[in-house]
């Protein structure tokens, strides 16, 4: 059996998997970090409508859906060039045991999602105080 190779057919697909195309957008690119008490997650989805955007919490497991239509304007228009991602963005992360995921706070300004996540209260570093009936005990070790 003779098979036809394109040598760059394997480069093609991995930039498809890396940028995405129109049918078929990229990943929304994240950052994360924590800050004081809670865990904040910064996605950059310039263009998007907030009333497109979707935050589901199922199990620890956060979902964002977002949808960035057409901006083509009337109807009638051509379109000369499409360079912008359009379609649906969707990404999940998995959220620790120790996030209350009760309480996330999202918020969208400028193109970016913002979402803060408390770490619960149970996962917070506490001190243990140490009682002693007054005798003093020697440890050996």
């Amino acid at each position: 059996m003779l098979m036809r190779t394109d040598p760059f057919r394997e480069l093609d697909r991995l930039a498809q998997q890396v940028l995405g195309t129109v049918a078929r957008p990229a990943a929304m690119p994240m950052d994360a970090w924590q800050e004081g008490g809670e865990f904040v997650v910064a996605f950059d989805l310039p263009g998007v409508s907030p009333e497109s955007i979707d935050l589901d919490v199922e199990r620890n497991v956060l979902t964002v859906k977002a949808e960035r239509r057409p901006s083509t304007g009337e109807s009638g228009a051509e379109l000369v060039a499409s360079e912008r991602p359009q379609g649906v963005f969707s990404r999940q992360l998995i959220l620790g045991d120790t996030l209350d995921t009760e309480h996330i706070h999202a918020s969208y300004d400028a193109g970016e999602l913002t979402l803060r996540i408390p770490v619960a209260e149970q996962a917070k570093p506490r001190k243990i105080e140490i009682t002693t009936s007054g005798q003093q005990q020697e440890i050996n070790a």
